[in-house]
């Protein structure tokens, strides 16, 4: 599942940037969520895997830090950058004509700088109330990664600024670009059902179908996770609803956006079709030296290819 995660959003990356046809605002969105995706996956299975492998599940403090820290910061940052892009469809369907003058280059660019930054300062506020409470000298995570609920629930000091503070952020952050995805998504409604034909309203719907899909899966895995660790307190439960939200959406991402995109599966034959274009011009470069080195006729050499 890491491997098909890692090399399916790679394809999306490599598609994308061969196809000068795909260098739009929405694909741009699309490949940074790529790539958020791949980081964000691997801040957690590389370490799990080698757990497995070497029997032992001991990581450092330090290094639970670090994975706490990028968990986050490549979370946030799925979580803008489907904002962003539901935004950017908002403009697409329900502003058509200004849609190249709102959405351009200086705007894309802010738009996606802006995710980084916010992601990174939440990271680093989450990260910095986390490493300030005192731990007792043994303890153990009943997970298969740095959670932060996990770790704020077994220190010795108190917790409630960190709660406070940790809460109020996700809150804010989370429920600010859930906020904005709903708005969008109904202004998008309401202009799809004033399109008078049904084929119109067809295109216009087919154009979300896929970003729908995966606001839809990843919310609603993220809403499973806090439930589950919130009710219950089972870390089976909890693991196998963390294992939804952190592998098995990344894992689909590259899938949902590939099987239902004509313009990714055109790119991806153009970009494997490439290479076999280089090859046969290669041979036919050689052929041609060959036959000249040998004073043959040019009768008898295949200059076809």
């Amino acid at each position: 599942m890491y491997l098909i995660t890692v090399f399916g959003n790679l394809l999306i990356i490599l598609a994308v940037g061969s196809d000068s046809h795909l260098h739009t605002p929405m694909y741009f969105f699309l490949c940074n969520l790529s790539f958020a995706d791949i980081c964000f996956i691997s801040t957690i299975i590389p370490k799990m895997l080698w757990n497995i492998q070497t029997h032992s599940k001991v990581i450092t403090y330090e290094g639970c830090i670090t994975q706490m820290y990028f968990l986050i910061f490549f979370g946030g940052l799925d979580v803008f950058l489907l904002t962003v892009m539901a935004y950017d469809r908002f403009v697409a369907i329900c502003h058509p004509l200004h849609y190249t003058v709102i959405m351009n280059p200086r705007l894309c660019g802010l738009l996606v700088l802006s995710s980084y930054i916010i992601s990174f300062l939440y990271s680093l506020v989450q990260s910095l109330m986390v490493v300030q409470l005192s731990f007792c000298t043994n303890w153990e995570i009943p997970h298969f990664f740095c959670e932060t609920n996990q770790m704020v629930k077994l220190a010795c000091s108190d917790t409630f600024i960190c709660d406070t503070v940790m809460y109020f952020a996700a809150v804010l952050l989370g429920g600010g670009s859930l906020a904005g995805i709903l708005y969008s998504y109904s202004k998008i409604v309401s202009s799809i059902r004033g399109i008078s034909s049904a084929q119109g309203k067809y295109k216009a719907f087919s154009t979300c179908a896929s970003h729908l899909s995966i606001v839809s899966l990843f919310y609603c895995s993220a809403l499973g996770v806090y439930i589950s660790s919130a009710e219950t307190h089972s870390s089976h439960s909890s693991a196998v609803t963390s294992v939804m939200c952190t592998v098995v959406t990344s894992m689909l991402n590259p899938f949902i956006y590939s099987l239902r995109n004509k313009d990714i599966k055109e790119a991806l034959k153009i970009l494997f079709g490439k290479k076999t274009i280089k090859r046969i011009t290669v041979l036919g470069w050689k052929t041609a030296i060959d036959c000249r080195a040998q004073n043959l006729r040019a009768i008898n050499c295949d200059f076809s290819i």
